[in-house]
């Protein structure tokens, strides 16, 4: 059984006129330890299925399964439920809290989730060791550089042991060695077996994954290998 499967899931917005069709109804498996990626011009459907992948919006027809259970059939207190613990999100907008330090912020979910304070700082400066963060543990967001706060929002999205982390663009305000380092911290996370859908414009971070889906117009046009390159060459087997 996947992890993530979109059943011909469909999004449509506003009605006759207005009425635009954001996503048609598209089917989409993602299985335990995969990697998929979602590249597609401007407008092709990429946010939109993300949103309904993660919960954060219903198929206005279709249906979004989260390892063998349909979103849209849970109570708003089940699927914050599954939000709060399956569900890992990254963003390029990287939502740290800014008087909290990274430790903080990695520790926050743990506590909100009823560990102990100390605990949960103690896994979260584990994970952030783990992660080679371990430096910057205590420092706030406004003093850690763009590839350091990125890969801190990783940290907090993987605490606690999700089972599907999406992530939206999450290198587009990085620099080239700072973005190749979040892609190899979001490969590494399939190692545990949580399953990744990175939404990207760039093939060299698509490379990093086990195949590739394109979108064109709301609908699955294509879907690929990626092509070999230095990336491809340095995820691990």
């Amino acid at each position: 059984m996947p992890i993530l499967e979109l059943d011909r899931a469909a999004r449509v917005f506003g009605s006759r006129e207005a009425r635009v069709v954001a996503l048609d109804e598209v089917s989409l498996r993602v299985g335990c330890g995969e990697f998929v990626a979602i590249m597609g011009p401007s407008g092709s459907g990429k946010s939109t299925l993300l949103h309904l992948a993660g919960g954060l919006d219903r198929p206005t027809s279709g249906r979004v399964l989260l390892d063998g259970r349909d979103l849209a059939s849970l109570s708003a207190t089940d699927l914050a439920l599954v939000l709060r613990h399956e569900i890992g999100f990254v963003f390029q907008g990287l939502n740290l809290l800014p008087t909290l330090t990274a430790a903080e912020n990695v520790a926050l979910p743990l506590e909100l989730d009823g560990t102990r304070p100390r605990a949960a700082m103690s896994a979260a400066r584990s994970l952030l060791d783990s992660l080679g963060l371990g430096a910057v543990a205590d420092r706030f967001p406004s003093r850690l550089s763009g590839g350091e706060q990125q890969r801190v929002a990783i940290a907090r999205a993987v605490t606690g042991g999700r089972t599907l982390l999406l992530a939206d663009e999450p290198t587009g305000a990085l620099d080239t060695v700072s973005g190749e380092a979040v892609m190899g911290l979001l490969r590494q996370q399939c190692t545990t077996g949580c399953a990744v859908v990175l939404i990207t414009h760039d093939m060299r971070h698509a490379a990093w994954a086990d195949r590739v889906v394109f979108l064109r117009d709301g609908r699955v046009v294509d879907e690929a290998a990626p092509p070999p390159g230095p990336e491809f060459l340095l995820r691990p087997a």
